[in-house]
């Protein structure tokens, strides 16, 4: 009888592969994750993301009034605001789910372009908390934009097409990393040699010739030639360095997606999926895009900035003016979609594995992130948690709950304390990844399926 009752009580999260395991459910899984992985190969960088999901978002009828039933607008083509209406009033609050769109990277410089030792290179400054060592050796592509004096816009792609060339940082032989070797990572690898090769044939000239630099002159002339662009035209330009590798299935069983950019683009597309997809016309659904989350969300597009705010007080204003929209807010509830750190197979004693999470067993709550005692982020009140428990427990979609390592080991925060700040009630919410921040991270597909049918819910209410 004992055995009986802590049988009972006893808490055990659900391998999402015993929950998709039928015909109907793995098919299910497999044709949401072809279309995720298309979305990470065509989406490398914030501006890519945006233009991506504002171009999905119209084409499932949302227009650019705030009065209307489903709205969408972005700034600086950086960060995103969309609104589906529902029958519900708007000072019984949102439901609304933010995710952020920017990614580790290396940006260029605003001076990029210089020749050494017979190369031109570019000069970039790393963004977000990478690893620089993972960035040497590997293909890499240029994306982003170069604004011209006349406001021109010039679109930069290169690197992903059939036969084009691709990008690379060299790294030391180790036959000459004898010094190299006895340095900590971070003193081994210096920020100010993550430089890019962009060529190494000289300009074609008389040997009399005083070009200075022959080979940075001869990219220059190249860049003017293809693309209309001058030297001085990078200093108003935003060119990021990326995987030049598609996304694409991992494993024997393809149980896995390899891709750059899983951090935080996961949650971009399985919530914008959820906002369109979702049924009952109930609840009011806002999505939100955010930028710079890997530096802070500070700037006009950051979660801190005040854009968001200003886009619901428009709907707020156009559906129901007489309602005050701190009213809306504090009745709000909100899901801060971003990625945690799965179970390390290689690496288990950073995890707490009472309190971890694992690759598999579905999307995973994080009631607190922070460092140390709880620093740095909002906690969710046990309501909410509880809410969200019976949510995906009455639809059968598998979850997890944990923490982002053992206490003291580190740790990373999330948007929701801008969100908590405005009294909203905010847990964080997403997939585990492996390998996050580094230029090819790890999901499980049944953990994308599970996010998305979670988000789905949760609009749904």
């Amino acid at each position: 009888m004992a055995e009986e009752l802590k049988s009972k009580a006893a808490y055990t999260p659900k391998n999402a592969w015993s929950v998709y395991r039928g015909e109907t459910e793995q098919k299910a899984v497999r044709e949401f994750c072809d279309s995720y992985i298309d979305f990470l190969s065509r989406c490398k960088t914030e501006r890519e993301t945006v233009a991506y999901c504002t171009e999905y978002l119209r084409a499932h009828g949302f227009g650019d009034d705030p009065a209307g039933k489903a709205y969408v607008t972005n700034l600086n083509g950086k960060c995103l605001f969309a609104f589906k209406k529902g029958t519900a009033p708007l000072k019984k609050g949102v439901r609304l789910i933010i995710a952020h769109a920017d990614c580790p990277r290396l940006d260029f410089k605003p001076h990029p372009i210089m020749e050494q030792a017979g190369f031109a290179q570019a000069k970039t400054h790393y963004y977000g908390g990478l690893r620089k060592y993972q960035w040497l050796a590997r293909p890499l592509a240029l994306h982003g934009v170069i604004v011209k004096e006349n406001g021109d816009v010039v679109t930069v792609c290169l690197g992903e097409g059939e036969g084009e060339p691709v990008f690379t940082i060299e790294d030391l032989l180790p036959h000459l990393a004898q010094n190299q070797v006895t340095k900590t990572v971070r003193a081994a690898f210096e920020a100010e040699k993550l430089n890019v090769i962009l060529g190494s044939r000289p300009l074609d000239t008389d040997e009399d010739s005083k070009v200075s630099e022959p080979v940075k002159t001869a990219i220059l002339d190249l860049l003017l030639e293809k693309y209309g662009v001058s030297e001085e035209d990078f200093l108003s330009a935003e060119i990021e360095v990326v995987p030049a590798a598609k996304a694409s299935y991992v494993g024997l069983d393809s149980s896995l997606v390899g891709s750059y950019g899983q951090d935080d683009r996961i949650c971009v597309y399985t919530a914008l999926r959820a906002l369109t997809d979702k049924e009952g016309e109930s609840e009011n659904c806002v999505l939100i895009l955010s930028d710079r989350e890997e530096i802070g969300s500070e700037g006009s597009t950051g979660a801190s900035s005040r854009f968001f705010e200003y886009c619901l007080a428009d709907v707020v204003q156009a559906h129901e003016p007489e309602t005050a929209l701190r009213h809306t807010i504090l009745a709000s509830y909100a899901l801060s979609a971003d990625v945690t750190a799965g179970l390390d197979p290689d690496y288990q004693d950073v995890h707490e594995k009472t309190n971890c999470h694992s690759l598999g067993y579905g999307v995973c709550f994080e009631k607190y992130t922070g460092s140390g005692g709880k620093y740095g982020a909002s906690e969710a009140h046990a309501e909410f948690v509880g809410m969200m428990r019976g949510l995906l427990n009455r639809r059968g979609i598998p979850w997890q709950s944990g923490e982002l390592g053992k206490v003291d080991h580190g740790g990373g925060g999330t948007v929701s304390l801008f969100l908590a700040a405005l009294g909203m009630n905010v847990m964080d919410c997403g997939p585990a990844l492996l390998s996050m921040h580094s230029p090819f991270e790890l999901s499980s597909v049944v953990d994308v399926y599970s996010s998305y049918q979670a988000y789905k819910a949760f609009y749904e209410g």
